[in-house]
């Protein structure tokens, strides 16, 4: 972007500087450390200059808002034509319960959905399972079957909201149960909107959270996009999730290059079953984390899209803006929260919110200041939803597409973070996989490759926290006595006892033959290879439980034990 003349003048402009005023500063005060860096440890300079971006060729590396390589956003507008949508992670107890707390959010303002599931429904066990005592309803909403799911969404109209579903395992079933019940509600199916996280590779690479081995689950991942790209053009199959990633103790830089990994091998799934990319990619969504260090999360954010977009194009044959567009949720990051002094929780997510905004997110989920105690509580969710809507609407973030664009520090860290990123995505495909994407991950995750990459990287920031060479405030600098506590949000222990009576009820109540029936058939789908989703579409209609559903899964599959060797 400057010629050689400009630079040179810069470049002794620069030394003149450094020798004329910075040396005097820093032999009279010095700096406050020897070396300065990122939450991820990644090194930044103490200025930035066009020097440092004199590489970058502003059409082919920054462009326009809208256009190819979407660094500046994915759409021209961005904010100034529409606001992102605001979700809270909502889930708990029953499904009355949560339902209430959905009613409340929409309430004050909230612009779509978001729903938690406790532990035995993300394991697709029922919660009469001997597993599943003591963990019903504690961390999510439970849900064994269609009837919970239709209290869930009373009195909300599915054609009218987007709801996004946080669960993996058993996805297809929870999927299967949204669609079923837009069949009885008469709602058109292709007006469904909202997301299915239903990312399978994320749960083996840091989640943990499974039922059956990667390579069935990567074909029930794929069973469940295939489906809706037929059936729901508006729902977003799967999530790409980062989060879960970077939450387990990655850098940014790690989060981006796995959630990509993991993207471009979905992408390689479906097109080995015979799909367009130019018809399912557009239906592909991406989720991540937005941690303390604003700059380099921004970065994070621009150097994802560019590089989905070019590899898209380069590896995939993908033609239209749709299926080049990466477009991605954000939520900010739950593992910076701390339970010493929780208001400053308040402060860590509205940096971490104004990034994602900055960044260019289209969807976002602000954590609530109390989360690190326990389920958040009305007044902190409240609070969290609040902080989306300053930002939105008094700060001005809002105001300008890609606000930080073209300043030479979030440049330059875009170039970084894109080579460094793209280093790992490359080492996965050509050297794990042999030239396949697909292949790559599936081997990193057998391999234990992703794992110790994500546990170097914990450990070395906690050694960072411990040795007081990364200040987490409140926790080992500027403590406190702390006398009082925030209200907290229990659940209460008849739940359990609620939940397995209305199970009980409706095993009672249904047609036991027409249920036997219905699981023969995702029985004989599975053995045969076909899509499993109208299947399962049917089969919850018949009122099948989540448990019976994912039983049959496991019996042909086979459980999965990751491999401690592999760690």
């Amino acid at each position: 972007m400057y010629d050689e003349t400009d630079l040179e003048a810069i470049r002794a402009a620069k030394s003149a500087w450094a020798e004329e005023t910075l040396d005097p500063a820093l032999d009279a005060y010095g700096e406050r450390a020897d070396r300065f860096a990122t939450v991820s440890n990644h090194a930044v300079e103490r200025l930035y200059t066009p020097l440092d971006v004199a590489d970058i060729d502003y059409e082919a590396d920054l462009g326009f808002p809208g256009e190819e390589p979407y660094t500046r956003g994915v759409y021209p507008t961005m904010y100034r034509g529409r606001q992102w949508t605001m979700r809270q992670f909502a889930g708990f107890g029953s499904a009355r319960e949560t339902n209430e707390r959905f009613h409340y959010l929409i309430e004050e303002g909230q612009t779509g959905l978001s729903t938690a599931f406790d532990m035995p429904t993300l394991m697709g066990i029922d919660s009469d399972d001997r597993m599943a005592a003591g963990e019903v309803g504690k961390e999510g909403v439970a849900v064994d079957t269609l009837r919970d799911m239709e209290i869930l969404f009373d009195d909300i109209d599915l054609a009218d909201v987007s709801t996004s579903f946080t669960i993996n395992p058993s996805a297809p079933v929870i999927y299967a149960m949204y669609v079923a019940l837009a069949d009885q509600r008469g709602v058109d199916r292709a007006k469904l909107r909202g997301t299915l996280q239903n990312d399978m590779f994320k749960e083996f690479i840091a989640q943990k959270e499974w039922v059956v081995p990667p390579e069935p689950s990567l074909r029930l991942v794929t069973d469940v996009i295939e489906f809706a790209t037929q059936q729901t053009p508006k729902f977003k199959p799967v999530s790409v999730s980062g989060y879960h990633i970077r939450e387990a103790g990655s850098t940014a830089v790690q989060e981006l290059a796995f959630t990509l990994a993991d993207g471009f091998a979905y992408v390689e799934a479906c097109l080995d079953r015979g799909l367009d990319v130019d018809t399912f990619a557009p239906q592909l969504s991406f989720f991540f984390n937005s941690h303390n260090a604003i700059f380099e999360e921004v970065a994070k954010f621009r150097a994802a899209r560019r590089i989905y977009a070019r590899l898209m194009g380069e590896w995939y044959d993908a033609e239209t803006d749709a299926a080049k567009q990466l477009k991605f949720h954000t939520q900010t990051a739950g593992q910076s929260l701390t339970a010493q002094q929780p208001l400053n929780n308040v402060v860590r997510v509205t940096i971490q919110a104004l990034a994602g905004v900055l960044g260019g997110t289209q969807s976002l989920h602000t954590n609530s200041f109390d989360e690190a105690l326990a389920l958040p509580s009305e007044e902190a969710v409240r609070v969290a939803l609040r902080t989306q809507q300053i930002i939105a609407e008094e700060s001005g973030a809002a105001d300008i597409v890609d606000p930080l664009g073209g300043s030479f520090a979030v440049e330059a860290l875009t170039d970084e973070i894109e080579a460094e990123a793209m280093a790992y995505i490359e080492h996965v495909r050509d050297d794990l996989g042999d030239g396949s994407m697909r292949a790559g991950v599936l081997a990193g995750i057998e391999q234990g490759y992703f794992q110790r990459e994500i546990q170097d990287a914990a450990y070395e920031y906690q050694q960072r926290v411990e040795d007081d060479e990364e200040t987490v405030v409140g926790v080992n600098k500027y403590t406190v006595e702390e006398e009082t506590e925030p209200e907290l949000l229990t659940v209460d222990e008849g739940v359990q006892d609620q939940q397995r009576e209305r199970l009980d009820a409706v095993r009672a109540e249904r047609d036991e033959a027409a249920v036997e029936d219905a699981l023969s058939a995702v029985h004989d789908a599975t053995v045969a290879g076909e899509n499993v989703m109208p299947a399962v579409v049917e089969a919850v209609k018949a009122e099948a439980t989540m448990g019976e559903i994912m039983g049959v899964f496991e019996a042909e599959f086979g459980s999965y034990r990751e491999e401690i060797g592999a760690m």
